[in-house]
């Protein structure tokens, strides 16, 4: 009795299936980096949108834990006929009488019209306004000096002013000791502020102290804004009776707002923005998925003689269909990680321009490489199908 054996295609290991894969992308090196090019653009934008997002988003969260979320201020609102009504002299120590408040000061619009000099006309006031302030505004807001100092319990009753970043910019005012007319009176310029981020407003205004304002230019010694700082945990409460504190029997007659909620919004607006670059980095993601897919669809047409001989050598067609899905996937995944790595340096380089912290989710890097496997199955597939159905006689017969 003879014993039959069952003759059995071999298989290939991981190994010999990688080395196979790749000689494909060797013998056409030119053509493969053009198409991992496409998939790299894609994974690079997508991850340098996220990274970037994330940075900005990061420095604003910074910026708010530094600034302080429990700043509240209470703005006197119009009137039925577009006149801004009064808020009482006395708001800012009503203010103080709310038992979680811990600071609270005010400033007030004054009529004085800023020149740089007694030569230029009135009306050209370079966008510039006066307002009167408290020797504790600045300890209030979070606010610094940028060059001098602040207004002093002795410096505020006299003709003496702080000027906002912008402010400064705008009447050509470069160091304190300078001069400005405030209507007819001649002002020296004490100190310039840094940009104020939580009352951006400041930026604009030239600030003189409440006895000097009453002085010299008749100012009523009523608020326009008041501003206080509680605790964190009583931020809501207070909100919800600043209004009738600072006005009483008026409260719709004040505005009353939360400056660090501007930041906020800021955040969720990039994060608007953030999705619309998600779309465009996924559709340049789909164009270089589709050149891919172009590129094993030559490669199949082109390799018909190499396929018929494999074939006729005993290649099984699962053989040839891995050989070809895992060229696409060496293919995809080239471009992949060179966009990963595009990304994250863009990522860097740009953040370290701004001053951010980088910060580079690890989840867009393995999101990223996930797409790329995904687009390199899908983009492979078909041309792998093709190649095992070609026939070795046609194949070997193609011209």
């Amino acid at each position: 009795m003879t014993r039959t054996h069952e003759l059995r295609p071999a298989r290939l290991s991981p190994r010999d299936v990688l080395r196979v894969g790749a000689v494909g992308l060797r013998a056409r090196r030119a053509r493969v980096v053009l198409s991992a090019l496409g998939i790299a653009i894609g994974i690079a934008t997508m991850v340098a949108v996220v990274g970037l997002s994330e940075s900005s988003r990061a420095d604003l969260m910074s910026r708010l834990d530094r600034l302080g979320t429990n700043l509240l201020t209470a703005e006197a609102a119009e009137d039925a006929r577009g006149g801004t009504i009064r808020l009482p002299k006395n708001a800012v120590a009503m203010v103080e009488r709310i038992g979680p408040v811990r600071h609270a000061t005010a400033t007030a619009e004054v009529d004085a019209r800023i020149r740089r000099s007694d030569v230029v006309p009135e009306e050209r006031t370079a966008g510039v306004t006066t307002q009167a302030a408290r020797t504790d505004l600045l300890s209030t807001l979070g606010g610094e000096v940028a060059r001098g100092t602040w207004l002093t319990p002795a410096g505020e009753h006299l003709p003496t002013a702080v000027l906002g970043a912008v402010a400064a910019d705008r009447l050509g005012i470069t160091r304190p000791g300078e001069t400005i007319m405030l209507n007819d009176t001649r002002v020296a310029v004490v100190g310039i502020l840094e940009p104020v981020e939580l009352v951006p407003t400041l930026d604009r205004v030239a600030l003189v102290g409440f006895p000097a304002a009453k002085r010299y230019f008749g100012f009523d010694g009523h608020p326009t804004t008041v501003f206080e700082r509680s605790t964190d945990a009583s931020v809501e409460e207070v909100q919800a009776v600043l209004a009738r504190t600072v006005s009483p029997g008026n409260e719709a007659g004040v505005r009353v707002s939360r400056p660090s909620d501007a930041l906020a919004a800021r955040a969720a607006a990039d994060k608007g923005l953030t999705a619309l670059m998600l779309g465009l980095g996924a559709v340049a993601l789909l164009v270089g998925g589709v050149g891919v897919a172009n590129t094993m669809v030559i490669s199949v047409l082109e390799r018909r003689q190499e396929i018929g001989l494999r074939r006729a050598l005993g290649a099984t067609r699962n053989a040839v269909r891995l050989q070809f899905l895992t060229e696409s996937l060496l293919l995809s995944s080239l471009g992949g990680v060179a966009g990963a790595l595009l990304g994250s340096a863009a990522t860097y380089g740009f953040a370290r321009a701004q001053g951010w912290t980088t910060v580079v989710p690890p989840w867009s890097l393995a999101g990223g490489l996930a797409a790329t496997l995904v687009i390199g199955v899908v983009a492979g597939l078909y041309p792998a199908i093709r190649a095992s159905r070609l026939h070795p006689t046609v194949a070997l017969n193609a011209t």
